[in-house]
This record gives C-alpha cells, sequence and structure tokens, in this order.
C-alpha cells in the first residue's frame, strides 16, 4: 500500500500546484485589464488613446501618469519598496514616476518591484499590428488580441480583422495533408487538418490541451466548436471583372448599380408617357 501523506506533503503539492497556475496565467495576460494599455485622456486636446508618457497627438506630459505595471497615479509610501524615500509625504505626478517603458511607451512608477519586472514582463514587447504592421509608438489607439488567431490587433483594425479570422481560405473543410473530413483547425494558418495529421515530432502536445498546428505550433480547435466558414464569392463588389485600375470590380460594380438604377426610371417614364 502506498504511504498516507502527511500534511506537510499536502500542504507542500497545493502550493506547487498554485504557484504552477500562476506561471500559466502570468503568459495570458488580458489586453484589455493590463495598466500598460489603459485607456487615457489627454489633458490637454481631451482625445482618447493609450495610457503613454506623453500625448500621441500634441506631445504634452501628463498631469497624473498611470503606472504601466501597477496602475497607481499615487504613491501612498505604505512600505519601503520606493527607490525614491519621500517619508510622510505622497507622491503624484512626475515625483512618482522612475521610468519609462520602451515597449509601450508609458510611465513606470518609482517602485522597486515595477521598475525591475516590467521591462521583462510588458506584454506589448512585440506587439505589431498584424494587418497594418505597425507598432505602439506609430499609432494612438490600443492593443488587441485577436480571439482567433491571437496576434496583436490596433484599434482601427481589430473589427475588420475578427470578422474574417475565422474563414478559412479554402473551398471545404477537408485536410490539408489527406482527403478526409479536417476536424482540428488551426485559425492562424487558416487550414484544418485530420486527427493522424496533427501528429507533429517538431512541436510536442501538452497534457489536457487541444493538439498543436504541425505548420506554425499553434493551438488548434475542434471544427465542430466554431462558426467557420469557407471561402465564398457571393459579396456585390466580386461580381464585377477586373478593372484597368486595380479596383478589383468595385467599378463595375457601381456601374452595374447604376445603370439597372437608369434603366428603372426610363421604363417608369415610358409608362407614364403612354397614360
Amino acid at each position: 500500500m502506498p504511504k498516507k501523506k502527511t500534511g506537510a506533503r499536502k500542504k507542500a503539492e497545493n502550493r506547487r500546484e498554485r504557484e504552477k497556475q500562476l506561471r500559466a496565467s502570468r503568459s495570458t495576460i488580458d489586453l484589455a485589464k493590463h495598466p500598460c494599455n489603459a485607456s487615457m485622456e489627454c489633458d490637454k486636446c481631451q482625445r482618447r488613446q493609450k495610457n503613454r508618457a506623453f500625448c500621441y497627438f500634441c506631445n504634452s506630459v501628463q498631469k497624473l501618469p498611470i503606472c504601466a505595471q501597477c496602475g497607481k497615479t499615487k504613491c501612498m509610501m505604505k512600505s519601503s519598496d520606493c527607490v525614491i524615500k519621500h517619508a510622510g509625504v505622497y507622491s503624484t505626478g512626475l515625483a512618482m514616476v522612475g521610468a519609462i517603458c520602451d515597449f509601450c511607451e508609458a510611465w513606470v512608477c518609482h517602485g522597486r518591484k515595477c521598475l525591475s519586472t516590467h521591462a521583462c514582463a510588458c506584454p506589448l514587447t512585440d506587439a505589431e499590428c498584424v494587418e497594418c504592421e505597425r507598432g505602439v509608438w506609430d499609432h494612438g489607439g490600443r492593443i488587441f488580441s485577436c480571439s482567433f488567431c491571437h496576434n496583436f490587433l490596433c484599434e482601427d483594425d481589430q473589427f475588420e480583422h475578427q470578422a474574417s479570422c475565422q474563414v478559412l481560405e479554402a473551398e471545404t473543410f477537408k485536410c490539408v495533408s489527406c482527403n478526409r473530413l479536417g476536424q482540428h483547425s488551426c485559425l492562424r494558418c487558416k487550414a484544418c487538418f485530420c486527427d493522424d495529421h496533427t501528429r507533429s515530432k517538431v512541436f510536442k502536445q501538452e497534457k489536457g490541451k487541444q493538439p498543436p498546428c504541425p505548420k506554425c505550433g499553434h493551438e488548434t480547435q475542434e471544427t465542430k466548436d466554431l462558426s467557420m466558414s469557407t471561402r465564398s464569392l457571393k459579396f456585390g463588389r466580386q461580381t464585377g471583372g477586373e478593372e484597368g485600375d486595380g479596383a478589383s470590380g468595385y467599378d463595375a460594380y457601381w456601374k452595374n448599380l447604376s445603370s439597372d438604377k437608369y434603366a428603372d426610371s426610363s421604363y417608369h417614364d415610358e409608362d407614364e408617357d403612354e397614360e
């Protein structure tokens, strides 16, 4: 019979499990709730933007800077964590600032923990929009993550990208490598794979998770759980052919609409004349 677990051993195992869950949760940070990606309104031009040291539009310094790591606007000096000692005095504004993050362009307070951990754990380290290829310093909006392919998106492209991200670039849901129906879909490669072809020697599958994509290693999802559709050409602008200026059928579409409109009006005019 196995030995009975003691109370100390049970506590140690529970502690290890909690630490494992904490490490896993740090890797999946909710960008909308992180202080470095919080919404901020400029004091001078009153324009909404991402939390940053200087206004993106008028370059003015904010009166109440928000820490990119802990999110506080005032240092109450309740602990000895501050690098700059201010005994009995609350520090606000630039007196609370210790650094500027190179990645998210936001202030970091003078707390020792924030200064030592934020530069390493900043979630916007390589936050480049997958659509327009702009970084944090190139636009004034917040950064979001696609809920399907988990790529970074700027505030301008988030809705358009997520609307088209769950559309496969294939005509059917068949596996890329064989002719069977693909049970697992990779939303980064936009391809389906069957059970046999999701097994990869390069990317290892973790326990309790979906198998990784054999092409890019991104976690796949079951196709039956997704509201996915294959590529179709039912939009009005795609009915026309390619024009000389490369407008991909826009001119032909509007010409067809206008011709139908004029044809209907002329038809009604003839009826009125006959009456």
